[in-house]
């Protein structure tokens, strides 16, 4: 027999998934976000500017890539369907696409969206975001096959048809990156409140005019009426001081004249704040200065808050690849190439250029110095 008896298929199923499974049979993922926190999550970045600030930097800090097509004669047609293909309702291009699902990523911890085909063409119509919260992930077949589902208004979970134009990432465990800052922005939210209501007691100046009205009996007869015009002209001359204009005070008698609260301080609230910013900034692996916050005076990103950085960023771009592949690959299936897509991404540079210009001269002058020793030793052996 030149082939062999065909064997029986058999899905494979690893004995740990037997805890992870439904009454129904299918391994049940927990869900990636409840709605609540997405909520919470969202309002957490509107409220603290700062973890909005740090996404965003995030974002922008991940840098740019190129999508490489094995067969050459395809790369043309690709990139201009990367830089051209719509994203949602006002989006175009991949990077778009890229800059959108990292966002939802490090905001909710997974993030999932969605190649659309064109019924008729059966080519690829665009790119949707979808909302992570309404999305569950349930086993297929066999463990290692994904069947996606979403939440209808009423409760009930409707499964998707086509699981394979579904893009999908999460972080490790899934977790977001603001999970466990609702609590410390709590506390920051709290003292900038009471600082601008102490502003308000104690910034906002207001003064208190007193006026003494000797023992004469003339004096006491026209107490009320004096006090009534001091009012009057105090009140006229603080008016007019929102104009731009100065009106001098002239009162007879003993008038004195107080700041409401200027022997009160407000608090320094330096030290708390400050505390509470390190333990945001040590969540989001982001150096303060490049968010604004110089706390030393000859503050810079060392080389070791570089490495640091960096390795953040290699994390969420191991993350971001394969979602870029799927789409590649889409594209040349629908054009009926069996090439698939690779991703080259852009250098990280966190340094600064002289330091870099720096670095590069004594690695010139290392390899020149380590020629002229060879040159030497060759000399010598002849």
């Amino acid at each position: 027999m030149l082939f062999g008896k065909k064997k029986k298929e058999t899905a494979v199923t690893p004995q740990l998934v037997a805890a992870q499974r439904s009454p129904l049979g299918n391994v049940v993922l927990p869900s990636a976000v409840e709605p609540y926190e997405k909520e919470l999550y969202d309002r957490l970045r509107f409220a603290v500017p700062i973890i909005d600030a740090a996404i965003m930097k995030m974002i922008r800090l991940t840098g740019g890539f190129k999508v490489i097509c094995s067969d050459e004669q395809y790369q043309e047609s690709l990139d201009s369907f990367l830089e051209n293909v719509p994203v949602g309702l006002t989006g175009r291009s991949v990077s778009t696409f890229v800059d959108n699902f990292l966002d939802n990523l490090l905001t909710y911890g997974s993030a999932a969206g969605e190649i659309a085909a064109d019924p008729d063409s059966q080519k690829i119509a665009g790119l949707w975001l979808g909302d992570v919260s309404k999305i569950r992930v349930t086993g297929g077949k066999d463990p290692f096959a994904r069947q996606y589902s979403i939440v209808l208004p009423d409760g009930s979970l409707k499964t998707l048809a086509h699981p394979e134009n579904i893009l999908y990432g999460s972080l490790t465990g899934g977790h977001s990156l603001l999970r466990g800052l609702p609590a410390l922005s709590s506390i920051l939210l709290r003292i900038y409140e009471c600082i601008g209501q102490n502003y308000d007691r104690a910034g906002n100046v207001r003064y208190a005019v007193t006026y003494k009205p000797s023992g004469d009996q003339g004096d006491m007869v026209y107490t009320r009426e004096r006090a009534q015009q001091i009012a009057r002209e105090w009140a006229d001359g603080m008016n007019s001081a929102k104009y731009g204009q100065v009106k001098d005070f002239v009162a007879v008698g003993d008038v004195d004249i107080k700041v409401i609260g200027a022997e009160n301080q407000l608090f320094d609230t330096n030290v708390p704040v400050r505390q509470i910013l390190e333990q945001l900034i040590a969540k989001l692996s982001i150096p303060p200065f490049l968010l604004g916050l110089s706390w030393s005076s000859t503050e810079r990103m060392s080389a070791q808050q570089a490495d640091i950085l960096t390795s953040e960023l290699e994390y969420y771009r191991r993350i971001l690849t394969p979602v870029i592949c799927d789409i590649g690959n889409s594209y040349l299936c629908s054009v009926g190439s069996e090439a698939v897509c690779r991703v080259e991404w852009d250098n990280i540079n966190l340094q600064d250029e002289s330091a870099l210009a720096e670095a590069r001269l004594k690695n010139a002058q290392a390899r020149e110095i380590e020629l002229r020793n060879q040159k030497a030793e060759i000399g010598d052996k002849n």
